[in-house]
């Protein structure tokens, strides 16, 4: 299941991929499913899509304006691995070195292959193996957030 949402600058791409994903079979959960977002702010879409990645141990897609600040916002959540992606290579990079757990994409950028940069995210898989091992320090980073120690005292 691909969980998706975006703030009001991309109600129009948030419907273009949903159609896309749903023609080729793939379950999506819009989260903002609503026609007028005026006023929304993206910290508070991005909260809703990685609670729900979380909680349906999902994929998710996230789309503000650039995709940045729905990037940083998403990235606040632990156990969240967000990244903008904004060409094919990217979005297989993000997958296959880093398992992104959310796509970001901006609405406001030109670019023309989303659904390209989409596909790719979503059929690529993680390679595991020495990427494994980086990941896992970034879930040490988190949780050393979290118990207030320091990481380098934990390497």
């Amino acid at each position: 299941m691909i969980v998706i949402g975006s703030d009001h600058t991309g109600i129009e791409l948030k419907k273009k991929i949903i159609e896309h994903l749903k023609l080729n079979n793939i379950q999506v959960k819009d989260v903002t499913n609503f026609d007028d977002q005026s006023g929304d702010d993206y910290p508070d879409i991005a909260y809703i899509i990685c609670k729900n990645v979380l909680k349906e141990d999902a994929m998710g897609i996230a789309i503000c304006g650039t995709g940045i600040g729905i990037s940083i916002a998403c990235n606040k959540m632990h156990g969240i691995r967000a990244a903008v992606c904004t060409d094919k290579y990217m979005a297989q990079m993000t997958r296959q070195d880093n398992n992104a757990n959310v796509l970001c994409l901006g609405s406001r950028l030109e670019n023309t292959k989303v659904i390209e940069i989409v596909d790719e995210y979503l059929n690529t898989e993680f390679a595991g193996g020495r990427h494994q091992r980086r990941v896992d320090k970034i879930h040490r980073i988190e949780q050393c957030q979290k118990d207030g120690v320091e990481y380098g005292d934990s390497i």
